[in-house]
């Protein structure tokens, strides 16, 4: 212990220079301020799955990761549609899923949007129309944005959330929908 004091005090304190500015917090900081604008809090995202085979599923779960940190941009998922402003939708709607996608959306309060996830969501993508799918997302309810890919990465659908906030910002709602 005695050594160790001695060296402290012939070295003296040792302490590295501050570390510089970083940008990406300052872009952090824009996106929320751009965020509580628009909505006055915390942009709520409820997760649908619509009958998709989970490829975007995987995708949206790595936006939780500390990598991207969609949390730290004052963005959270909601258990309940009564909760949300986003919808964001995976999957072609199967027939099974076309009641509960349109009571989900029902159950949003205004003013919403829905996001279309994959190409299965904006196209119907290999499933198509049949006895079995609706096809894509928005044959069932109006779409405000769709981010096409298979799957689309976490920073696609991160850019494609942000589309549908920004082009809503003026409007404070989504716009021309029925």
């Amino acid at each position: 212990m005695l050594k160790t004091l001695r060296q402290i005090a012939s070295v003296g304190i040792a302490t590295e220079r501050a570390p510089q500015a970083d940008d990406s917090l300052r872009l952090q900081e824009s996106l929320q301020a751009q965020i509580r604008a628009v909505l006055g809090r915390a942009l709520c995202i409820r997760q649908i799955d619509a009958g998709s085979c989970n490829g975007c599923e995987l995708e949206i779960h790595a936006l939780n990761n500390p990598l991207y940190n969609i949390e730290g941009l004052g963005i959270r998922f909601v258990a309940s549609p009564r909760h949300a402003d986003l919808l964001l939708v995976t999957g072609p709607v199967s027939r099974h899923m076309e009641v509960a996608l349109r009571r989900t959306y029902a159950a949003t309060p205004d003013p919403k949007l829905v996001v279309a996830v994959g190409d299965c969501g904006c196209t119907g993508g290999i499933f198509g129309e049949s006895y079995a799918s609706c096809g894509r997302i928005s044959n069932v309810i109006p779409v405000d944005v769709a981010i096409p890919g298979c799957p689309p990465s976490p920073t696609q659908i991160l850019r494609g959330i942000l589309a549908a906030i920004s082009s809503n910002a003026g409007t404070g709602a989504s716009g021309d929908r029925g």
